[in-house]
Order: C-alpha cells, then structure tokens, then sequence
C-alpha cells in the first residue's frame, strides 16, 4: 500500500469517516470515483463495511457499556428519546431511516440497545441498512458529479456562497431537530 498516494489516503477516510456514519465522506467518494482518483467499488465497499462497524460498535456500546456512555448522552435526552420514538414507531425500519437523519443517525443504535433490543436482529437489519445508505448516497453522488463538480467551480468563483451555504445547511439540521424533540 503506497501511504504517499491520494488514493490510499481516500480510502482511508472512506474508512474512517464512515465508521461514523459520515454521508458527506461517502458523497466525496463518488465525486472523486467520477474524477478517476478513486475506485467506485472498492470505495462503496469500504464505506459499506465501515459504516455497518459503526452502528454495531454504538449498539454494542449501548448494550454492554451503559455506565460508561451514560455522561456523553446525557445532554441528548430529547434526542435519545425521539430516537426511542422513531424504534418503536418504525421498528427494524428505523436502523435504515436512522442512518439518513443527521444529528439522530448515532443515537438510534444506543437506544435501540438501551431498549434490549435483539443484538442479532440489529445486526441482520444493520447489513441490509448500510448497503442501502451507502450505495444511495454514493451512486447518487457519482452520478449527480458534473452538477456538484460545477457547483464547486461556481463556489470558487464566488467564495462568499460558501459560508451561506454552510450556515443554511447547520441551521435547517438545528432547526429540524429542535422542532423535532421540543417539548409540546
């Protein structure tokens, strides 16, 4: 493995970003197979096996480390608990509709595990999941890749978009979730 390469590094962020669930990492990885400085396959499969890691290593955190997690989501409760919502509401289906929903993708596997859901049950519904969310987002990504390259071009062109972009994205994620698990 050449670690000087762009590629290996690619592939390693591949790896990295989506052991935490990352859509933006994987939409990159399309882009950049579009470009040819990464393979589609190779990087989708990466992103797939990662991704599917993830999710079981939170379940398992939830599961067996509960005293151990307990400080870090203890400012998340209303997130916790729409999280919650969202497993009783939809079920199995709720692994697949939790790796789409950003700011609750982490915590619906913790609580899924703090529910005692079956382990084995997540982790049959967790491959079919992963395979879905990355190879939603990534063909999407490498087939929309002319229309996100031009965008870019534009962005470079125009370097104040950037910011209003950026903070438009943040504030209807902020918004969504505070509207989402307010109290009513």
């Amino acid at each position: 493995m050449d670690f000087s390469s762009l590629e290996t590094w690619g592939y390693l962020a591949v790896a990295f970003f989506s052991f935490g669930g990352s859509l933006f990492i994987v939409a990159a990885a399309g882009v950049f197979s579009f470009m040819g400085n990464m393979d589609l396959t190779t990087a989708l499969i990466i992103a797939m096996i990662s991704n599917f890691m993830g999710d079981n290593f939170l379940f398992y955190l939830g599961k067996y480390q509960k005293d151990q997690i307990k400080p870090y989501y203890a400012k998340h409760k209303r997130k916790i608990a729409l999280a919650t919502l969202i497993m009783r509401k939809y079920g199995p289906f709720a692994v697949f509709i939790q790796k789409f929903i950003y700011g609750v993708k982490t915590l619906v596997p913790v609580s899924m595990a703090l529910a005692k859901y079956d382990f084995k049950k997540f982790i049959f519904f967790n491959i079919f999941a992963s395979i879905v969310f990355v190879l939603t987002i990534g063909l999407s990504a490498y087939y929309a890749s002319e229309s996100i390259i031009a965008f870019f071009g534009y962005v470079q062109q125009n370097p104040w978009i950037a910011p209003v972009v950026l903070f438009t994205i943040i504030g209807l994620i902020w918004f969504s979730l505070e509207n989402m698990t307010k109290r009513r």
